[in-house]
């Protein structure tokens, strides 16, 4: 894995290729994401799995013509050969009028806010296997529970390089630490499974390895014996494992794409009250230690926190510089 510097750098040196070989503007961005996961089932060690992968990204424009194009070697004979055929494809691509980099003068120029995203502690193989087994034999021990799938843990790294003709570059590393467990309950036709996992990007941040052991075991044993209800107009409750799932939905319809193509369910309904006047769903990429915070965008533009839904009503759109033009 490259160093944050050595990643700027490599997309920099990217970019600054792309234009002498013809390119009126560029952008690269570097990705590397290097993780652990150890598994254990039933009390003994099932997989130990240590991954590492790395990609680049380019990004050329030719006029109103554009062609992005990724490579994962970063050997100098590829990525010249990367660069050749990304112009070759911009030449015949068709003109786009709203093809272009971010507007410069909303480039991140400050320094990139500090959102505390890395930890330095690197569990090694054995203390994942410990925390898995530990999880694991929590959601066995539960009262009702008859097999597992197993348990498992899990500690990684990722970094990120941009970088753009106009004057952008940027670079950011964070870790994430991870914990889970799935079991069965009863028997037969009657068998139940559930599960239960969290993460953190601070391995101190992270549950109790025999605390999320314990919810996958009561979840799936509170899947037993379901009772059955009369039809009638009630009250919908949903699992909080869920919320992201929703909220995805009403992002699907807010991003810029969508609307530029006009193809959002929410195409018409900025303004409006979407949901009860208690809900408020906000946006915030500046949380400390957030599992998706980062300091800056895909376009080396800042990033802000502000609410999508608020008191009910849709605020706006989550546009790209294309989408916005």
């Amino acid at each position: 894995m490259l160093s944050l510097e050595e990643a700027q750098s490599r997309a920099q040196d990217l970019v600054t290729a792309a234009r002498k070989a013809g390119a009126d503007a560029a952008d690269a961005i570097y990705a590397c994401n290097a993780s652990t996961t150890v598994a254990v089932r039933l009390g003994a060690l099932e997989d130990v799995e240590r991954s590492e992968g790395e990609e680049i990204g380019l990004r050329v424009f030719i006029g109103q013509r554009s062609a992005s194009i990724s490579a994962s070697d970063m050997n100098p004979a590829t990525l010249a050969t990367l660069i050749d055929r990304s112009i070759a494809m911009a030449r015949e691509a068709p003109e786009d009028p709203y093809a272009g980099l971010a507007p410069e003068d909303r480039l991140l120029r400050k320094r990139a806010p500090s959102l505390d995203l890395v930890d330095e502690e690197e569990p090694e193989p054995a203390a994942l296997r410990e925390r898995a087994l530990i999880a694991e034999e929590a959601a066995r021990s539960i009262p009702g529970i008859t097999n597992s799938e197993g348990g498992g843990a899990a500690s990684g790294r990722s970094q990120v390089a941009l970088a753009t003709s106009h004057g952008f570059a940027g670079a950011y590393a964070a870790t994430n630490h991870s914990t889970w467990a799935s079991v069965l309950a009863g028997s037969g036709a009657d068998m139940q499974r559930d599960h239960a996992s969290h993460a953190s990007r601070h391995l101190k941040d992270l549950d109790d390895a025999e605390a999320v052991g314990m919810r996958a075991g009561q979840r799936a044993v509170a899947r037993l014996n379901p009772g059955k209800v009369d039809s009638g107009v009630m009250p919908v409750i949903f699992d909080p494992r869920i919320g992201s799932s929703l909220v995805g939905h009403l992002i699907g319809g807010m991003v810029g794409p969508a609307i530029a193509r006009r193809s959002s369910f929410l195409l018409d309904s900025l303004g409006e009250t979407l949901f009860d006047s208690k809900i408020t769903v906000i946006d915030d990429p500046l949380l400390l230690r957030g599992l998706r915070s980062r300091p800056f965008d895909g376009e080396g533009l800042p990033v802000e926190r502000r609410a999508l839904i608020e008191d009910g009503v849709l605020t706006g759109w989550l546009m790209d510089s294309a989408s916005a033009r």
